[in-house]
């Protein structure tokens, strides 16, 4: 796979749970560092509208046609608003990876999402559609959701964009420009 093409990395800004609405932000990428440019969106806290909001942010982007893969930190954006991968493909055009440092605790979810949500089977529902692959770094490995690509295709990708550490470039510079927004000062793992 050419190693120059552009991936979107998106990460949720820090948030409180009181807080109506969170920043989500996009980093284009070329290659593993060239940072390309940057998209902004907001959706609600454990809200319902992360996959429609991510979708806009990424059609109605100048680098619509150039992004090849988006890369996002997680499943679910400002707490449980859950990224429906495949509806993200579906609207897009674009191969999505949902990617995590820790394998996912589904009982914790599921309890999580029981105790606060009466929706929760719906959250589910999506959250759990999707296959987990554990893929192997340099370092240790990560778990990712896929929808439009095949695990071969994203296990070259996320090696070919990581360069330190576990997680893609793009996905840690979108979690760097989104804490920075938001903090005033970027901080923590992706």
């Amino acid at each position: 796979m050419k190693t120059q093409y552009r991936t979107l990395g998106i990460d949720d800004a820090p948030f409180k749970f009181r807080d109506r609405n969170v920043a989500v932000v996009g980093a284009v990428v070329r290659g593993n560092s060239y940072l390309e440019g940057v998209l902004k969106t907001k959706i609600k806290v454990d809200g319902r509208n992360a996959t429609k909001k991510v979708s806009a942010m990424i059609k109605n982007s100048r680098f619509r046609e150039q992004i090849k893969v988006v890369m996002i930190d997680g499943v679910a954006l400002g707490g449980f608003n859950i990224v429906d991968i495949e509806k993200l493909h579906n609207n897009t055009g674009v191969p999505v990876i949902t990617i995590t440092r820790n394998k996912p605790d589904y009982d914790k979810m599921k309890n999580a999402l029981k105790k606060h949500f009466k929706d929760w089977e719906r959250r589910w529902e999506i959250i759990t559609k999707n296959k987990i692959f554990m893929v192997k770094t340099k370092h240790n490995p990560v778990y990712v959701g896929l929808s439009g690509i095949t695990l071969d295709k994203a296990e070259t990708i996320i090696k070919q964009t990581t360069l330190r550490g576990a997680l893609p470039e793009p996905v840690r510079i979108a979690h760097l420009i989104a804490t920075g927004i938001t903090t005033g000062e970027s901080y923590g793992k992706a």
